[in-house]
């Protein structure tokens, strides 16, 4: 999105009288600001303002809603599935191209664990964010209407696996708001709650550096939250969390944050990859030794100029992807215009992290903060990188009235079925407002 907005101003007149097309296709109809899907979860903003509406903020552009099944690059050619050839039965259409701009981003990359695929969620879209949020508040009802002390044990207890971004930051949003919830709930307290972070490695959150990484571990520890390190999830087969180092959490919550990998459209293209699967970039993101292809972000494996060490790759995160995109854009203007390309070079500024309402980590420019002031510099940072001016100020509006009222801790799990209640009603003819 942010390179066909940068095409999108650089082509500006080309655009409007027709010499260039800009073609983004996308399953989804918008962009989702992955930083800001902890307080998503959290409920400190509103979904909608967690993603980008493409059409809206591409006018210039033709959004395709599809999914690209494969790119066959020495013919010009991305085959794509959309809504309407679904509809139709007619199977994919091709659709041609001059110019490739490939950057699908990344996937969860989920182990062959027993059960994970039955009882894991995951966390790397807006609906998985709600989801969970829903599912967190409906332990806590199950909890609290439970006669049966297995059911409620179960039911309060939530293991979060993977030590990166994603998983600390989703476990201190949760857990601060389950822990806010809990107090109109008569028979639960927060210490009846057992929030659990499985790390593989040494450390959790490694880009904010050790010692940051190390504080956030003793401020997790403080707030009752059992981090186990240099322990894998072995299984979790009937709901039973079994660890490496042999314990075992009867458990109906398993957040499965462990890592991602490059998304498989990848291997569907004639493209050269590297041994990760990625995308074998230049330093002006050309994918190398072929024409007319461009990739950023977590997709491409591009040469970092700053790094001291020969041969380093820039790290796949937003930090980079956003700055990648921009540059590409560029180059791919350049390139039509037969004008000089530009490398990318940006050096690494440090890592942000949230670990729930007034705390966080940071480490940024050799700074480094922890508690309010990180926690402070984490929502200044977003903010100021989240698109378009209409989400910034959404977000910020939202963030003050979350700071003058309480928090809202209503589940509307019904919305993720929502012909339920209609088809109970048209099945055995109750009505529905009868609930």
């Amino acid at each position: 999105m942010y390179a066909a907005l940068r095409l999108q101003r650089k082509l500006k007149r080309e655009l409007r009288h027709g010499g260039v097309q800009v073609i983004v296709v996308d399953p989804e109809p918008y962009m989702t600001y992955q930083p800001f899907l902890p307080e998503a979860a959290a409920g400190s903003i509103s979904p909608r303002h967690v993603v980008v509406p493409l059409r809206r903020v591409l006018p210039d552009c033709t959004v395709v809603i599809g999914e690209a099944t494969a790119i066959h690059h020495g013919k010009r050619t991305a085959t794509v599935r959309t809504l309407a050839t679904e509809e139709e039965g007619t199977g994919t259409v091709d659709i041609h191209y001059d110019e490739l701009v490939l950057a699908p981003g990344s996937v969860s990359r989920a182990l062959p664990v027993p059960g994970l695929a039955e009882f894991g969620i995951g966390f790397k879209t807006v609906e998985e964010a709600i989801g969970l949020r829903n599912h967190v508040l409906e332990q806590l009802d199950i909890a609290s209407s439970t006669r049966d002390p297995d059911v409620r044990d179960a039911a309060l207890t939530f293991v979060f696996v993977g030590g990166g971004y994603a998983g600390v930051e989703a476990l201190g949003e949760l857990e601060d708001m389950a822990r806010y919830a809990v107090r109109y709930y008569h028979n639960i307290a927060p210490e009846d709650l057992k929030w659990i972070l499985v790390e593989a490695t040494d450390r959790i959150l490694p880009e904010v550096g050790e010692e940051m990484g190390k504080y956030a571990v003793r401020e997790l520890r403080g707030r009752n939250i059992d981090v186990r390190l240099e322990t894998r999830l072995d299984s979790c087969a009937d709901r039973v969390a079994a660890l490496s180092d042999g314990s075992r959490f009867p458990t109906r919550t398993l957040v499965w944050t462990a890592g991602v990998k490059p998304h498989p459209i990848l291997a569907s293209t004639d493209l050269p990859l590297n041994e990760r699967g990625r995308l074998k970039c230049t330093a002006a993101l050309q994918v190398e030794g072929v024409e007319h292809a461009w990739s950023a972000g977590d997709a491409a494996s591009v040469p970092d100029l700053t790094a001291d060490r020969p041969g380093a790759e820039c790290a796949p995160n937003a930090q980079h992807a956003v700055r990648q995109a921009k540059v590409l854009a560029e180059n791919v203007a350049a390139a039509i215009a037969d004008q000089p390309l530009t490398d990318y070079a940006h050096k690494y500024a440090g890592s942000v992290a949230s670990l729930g309402l007034h705390r966080g980590v940071a480490h940024v420019y050799g700074r480094k903060l922890k508690g309010y002031p990180a926690w402070f510099m984490h929502r200044v940072y977003h903010l100021s990188r989240v698109p378009t001016f209409n989400r910034k100020a959404r977000v910020l509006a939202e963030w003050i009235l979350s700071g003058l009222f309480k928090r809202e801790i209503v589940s509307l799990g019904s919305l993720e079925n929502p012909r339920a209640e209609f088809k109970l009603a048209a099945d055995t003819g109750r009505h529905p407002e009868a609930s």
